[in-house]
C-alpha cells in the first residue's frame, strides 16, 4: 500500500512487486474490509441499561431518556465519544457514523468535541450535525432545554462544513446534516436543511419509519405516511441515508430504490425495542441500498459492530430463508453497503486503489475451535474483538488494544460521569 491505499493484491505464494514494502505476517487471521457503522448516537454510551426505560417502545423510552440527556456536559460527552468510538474500533470498525442531534447549554460546540476525539484515535468519521427544534411545548417529544432555533442550527451547520468537512475520496472527517426525526423537527427545518446540504454538497441522515407510532404521528399531525412526508420536504434521493426504515409497504421500497435512498439496518435495536424488523432483502431486491447501524448504545446497549452483523444475518435468515440470505450478506452489508450508505467508494472492498482499511481477526478462542470456512466462523461462532485494525495504512488496534488509549482508566471516568448523569447531577 501507498499513501493509504491498496496499490497491490498478492496471490498466496507470490510476492509483492511494489518495491521498499514493511510486511506483516497475517497467516492467523482472517482478513475484512474495515467494517463501517452507519448510525450511532455515541453519547449514548452514559446511558446504557437504564432502570426507568428498560421494557419501553420507542416513544416512552425517549420521553423516560431525555430528561438525563438534558444534562450531557462537554466533559461526560467527550468521554462518552472516547469510549464509544474505541469500542467500535475493538470489534473491526474504521469508518463510522454518530447522529448528535441534543444540545442543552453549554454543549453548542459538541460536534467539535467529536472531531477531536475521532482525530486523536485515528478513526475515519461521518458525522452528522443533528438538530431537534420542536419541543414538548411545540407538540414534540424533547424537552425544551434540549432543541435549538431553526437558525441557530442552520448557522451552526454550516460553519462545521466549512471548518471540517473534506470532500473526496481518502477523507477522514466528514460532515453530514441530520434533523432527529418527523416528530422532533418542523416541517420549515427539514425543507430548509434539505436545501443547505444541496447547496453545500453534503449528505443527509435522519430516523425514519421506526416504529408504529411515528407512522400514526405523520398521519395525525401531517395527513400522510412518513414517506410521503419525506419526499414533500425535499428528501427523497440518493443524497439520504435513513435510519431503521422498518414501516414500509412495497410500494414505498419501490419508491425508496428508485430514488437510489438507502436505509441503515439496526437489528440490536430494533430487537430490543420492539419496533419491528427490516425488509432488507425486499429492499435490496428493489435496489435500495443497505448498510448497517449498532444504533445508540441505550437501545443496543453495545457499540460492537460485528456483533451486528451477527444480529442482522440471524434476524434476515429468520425472515427469508436460507436461500435467501447468507454470513457473506451479512459482511457485505457491513462493508460495501454501509460505503454506499455514506456515499463512498473509496472504502468498504479490498481492492486495488481502495483505501487500506482492514479488520483482522484470530480464530484462537473457544468460541471457533472446531470451526472450517473462516468467514463463516467469524459470524456464525460470534466473532466480537478484533486483533488489529488499520484505517488509512495505519494500525489503529494492535494485538487487541488500542495503543496510547487507558482503557482501564477511560471505563472507570466514563462509568463516574454516567453515575452522576443518571443521579440528576449533570
Amino acid at each position: 500500500m501507498q499513501d493509504g491505499r491498496i496499490v497491490e493484491l498478492v496471490a498466496a505464494g507470490s510476492s509483492p512487486t511494489t518495491p521498499d514494502v514493511k510486511t506483516f505476517d497475517a497467516g492467523e487471521h482472517v482478513v475484512l474490509p474495515g467494517l463501517i457503522n452507519t448510525h450511532h448516537h455515541f453519547y449514548q454510551t452514559l446511558t446504557r441499561a437504564v432502570p426507568a426505560a428498560l421494557d419501553r417502545e420507542l416513544f416512552p423510552w425517549l420521553q423516560a431518556l431525555y430528561p438525563l440527556w438534558a444534562r450531557l456536559t462537554p466533559e461526560a460527552l467527550d468521554l462518552a465519544m472516547t469510549l464509544a468510538m474505541a469500542e467500535l474500533m475493538l470489534s473491526g470498525c474504521t469508518t463510522t457514523t454518530d447522529h448528535h442531534y441534543v444540545f442543552p447549554a453549554g454543549l453548542e460546540d459538541g460536534i467539535d468535541i467529536e472531531v477531536v476525539a475521532a482525530k486523536r484515535l485515528g478513526l475515519r468519521v461521518l458525522l452528522t450535525r443533528g438538530s431537534m427544534n420542536l419541543s414538548q411545548r411545540d407538540g414534540g417529544l424533547p424537552p425544551d432545554s434540549v432543541v435549538q432555533d431553526e437558525d441557530t442550527i442552520l448557522a451552526d451547520s454550516e460553519r462545521l462544513v466549512a471548518r471540517y468537512h473534506q470532500a473526496g475520496e481518502g477523507a477522514m472527517v466528514q460532515i453530514a446534516l441530520a434533523p432527529c426525526s418527523p416528530f422532533s423537527v418542523t416541517t420549515s427545518l427539514m425543507r430548509a436543511t434539505s436545501d443547505l446540504a444541496r447547496r453545500l454538497d453534503v449528505r443527509m441522515h435522519t430516523h425514519l419509519a421506526e416504529s408504529e407510532d411515528e407512522n400514526r404521528y405523520c398521519l395525525e399531525i401531517y395527513k400522510c405516511r412518513p414517506l410521503d412526508y419525506l419526499e414533500d420536504c425535499g428528501w427523497l434521493n440518493d443524497r439520504v441515508w435513513l435510519a431503521h426504515g422498518i414501516h414500509f409497504d412495497g410500494s414505498e421500497i419501490k419508491r425508496l430504490g428508485r430514488a437510489g435512498t438507502s436505509v441503515a439496518h439496526c437489528a440490536c435495536s430494533n430487537q430490543t425495542l420492539a419496533s419491528g424488523t427490516c425488509q432488507v432483502c425486499a429492499m435490496e431486491d428493489a435496489g435500495v441500498g443497505i448498510g448497517l447501524g449498532v444504533d445508540g448504545s441505550a437501545s443496543n446497549d453495545s457499540s460492537n459492530l460485528m456483533q451486528e452483523v451477527r444480529a442482522a444475518f440471524l434476524v434476515q435468515r429468520g425472515r427469508y430463508g436460507v436461500g435467501k440470505v447468507s454470513h457473506l450478506d451479512a459482511l457485505r452489508w457491513a462493508t460495501k453497503g454501509s460505503a454506499a450508505c455514506v456515499g463512498r467508494k473509496d472504502i468498504g472492498e479490498i481492492a486495488v486503489g481502495a483505501m487500506a482499511d482492514l479488520a483482522l481477526f484470530k480464530l484462537d478462542e473457544l468460541r471457533f475451535s472446531g470451526s472450517g470456512d473462516p468467514l463463516a466462523a467469524l459470524v456464525l461462532c460470534g466473532a466480537h474483538r478484533a486483533d488489529r485494525v488499520m484505517v488509512g495504512g495505519h494500525w489503529i488496534v494492535e494485538n487487541g488494544q488500542i495503543p496510547g488509549l487507558d482503557l482501564a482508566g477511560l471505563i472507570h471516568q466514563h462509568s463516574a460521569a454516567a453515575r452522576k448523569l443518571q443521579a440528576g447531577k449533570g
